[in-house]
């Protein structure tokens, strides 16, 4: 079907879409407001389907790689993506001539992909999902030559870039001052929850296994969201008496299987669970059950200046938040958290301790998230930007097509 609004590619590595929530709220946001929506994105390792329709939204997909565990493999998942990448994306233009190629990072090296369309008139736009030389620094905990192949892939990202979304203020700072683009070229789409998606139901008290309370984790399991430190966490408020809590950790990652085995390790199997990936039904009922979130991602210069969804899709739900002490974090949850200095393990698990024993002070930290997020954060507000952003780019391209046409003296670039 083609759409009178523009032909709009979606370049996403590090999730499958629909998992990658960002990824898949904004091409059905813009999906909605008209525009043909094109995506690829690896598979999940449960569908092979290399080519599917969802919702308005044409997703093409190819088998993941291998997690990374050297720096090495990381090379190598780089370069199968890039050219399982490359073949899709060439795949679509025989298919059907786009407007936009968008890339979400990681990586950042997709803006290879982008110069020679961007010669045939195709605008390439930076969707910044992360930092990724200090994601790679808080990975393998080394400035080698590698993160400085990574500095310099940033760099060639921004400069290729007609224009770029930031996922917030700090992120938008980072474009200006280490990309060196100008500010209004750079828009701040925040990744909040679509409210829709985040209403209470009636909680299942199963999910709490036979405890008083359900503590929970939600989100992706990573080297650098500190699973570990919460689970050492709930090792300290074990030694500190708490024995009425279960603890759910949502979500799956390159490093489940590792944290499922440091909580048996930590003598937690009896009150720690690993979900996995659920539907959203289930995530609806855990969330629903709730009493407490908890936000381990220790501060580091990736994590500081991160939006962490975890954070956001807590206070959606009107669950209270204990959480290191982040910057964005802070913005994010202003006082609908706790939030603990210095990644300190037992400071956490003694705050966690705390807010189950203060059953008002959650209440009234539940309500201020949620009404946060209704009033400023959620995905109903980001939606609204996004497509304006889209409007604007296009039609600009619109305008300077139509002065070319028009006026025969006029050299087009």
């Amino acid at each position: 079907m083609q759409s009178t609004r523009g032909h709009i590619v979606i370049l996403v590595e590090n999730l499958p879409v629909p998992f990658d929530r960002r990824v898949w709220m904004e091409s059905l946001a813009l999906t909605e407001a008209g525009y043909r929506v094109s995506v690829i994105s690896p598979q999940p390792v449960d569908d092979p389907r290399e080519r599917l329709t969802l919702e308005g939204v044409t997703i093409y997909r190819y088998p993941q790689p291998a997690p990374t565990e050297s720096k090495l493999s990381f090379v190598r998942e780089f370069a199968y993506c890039y050219w399982q990448t490359r073949r899709l994306l060439a795949r679509i233009w025989r298919e059907e001539r786009f407007d936009v190629i968008q890339t979400c990072n990681p990586p950042d090296t997709f803006w290879h992909l982008a110069r020679p369309y961007k010669r045939r008139g195709v605008r390439f736009v930076f969707d910044h999902h992360d930092l990724c030389p200090e994601l790679y620094e808080s990975k393998f905990q080394r400035r080698d030559l590698l993160y400085k192949a990574m500095c310099w892939l940033e760099r060639k990202q921004f400069q290729t870039a007609d224009a770029v979304i930031a996922t917030n203020e700090s992120y938008k700072r980072v474009a200006m001052d280490r990309g060196g683009k100008r500010a209004e070229d750079v828009t701040v789409v925040r990744s909040g929850p679509m409210l829709s998606r985040f209403c209470r139901c009636d909680p299942d008290l199963s999910l709490r296994r036979g405890r008083q309370y359900l503590v929970v984790y939600l989100g992706v399991m990573g080297p650098q969201d500190g699973v570990d430190y919460a689970l050492r966490a709930i090792g300290h408020s074990r030694d500190l008496g708490l024995s009425d809590a279960s603890f759910a950790f949502i979500g799956g990652g390159d490093e489940f299987d590792k944290m499922v085995r440091l909580s048996s390790q930590l003598g937690l199997d009896d009150c720690v669970h690993f979900t996995g990936r659920i539907s959203d039904d289930d995530l609806q009922r855990y969330l629903s059950t709730a009493d407490l979130g908890i936000a381990p991602d220790p501060k580091n210069p990736l994590n500081d200046v991160s939006t962490m969804n975890k954070i956001v899709e807590y206070m959606a739900m009107g669950i209270p938040i204990v959480s290191f002490d982040l910057l964005e974090s802070r913005y994010s949850a202003a006082d609908a958290a706790v939030y603990v200095q210095g990644d300190d393990e037992r400071k956490m698990a003694e705050a966690i301790i705390e807010l189950l024993r203060d059953p008002q002070r959650r209440r009234e930290m539940g309500d201020r998230g949620r009404l946060r997020v209704e009033r400023e954060l959620s995905w109903d507000h980001s939606r609204e930007v996004l497509v304006h952003f889209y409007d604007r780019l296009l039609r600009a391209d619109s305008v300077s097509l139509s002065t070319c046409t028009t006026e025969g003296t006029v050299t087009c670039t």
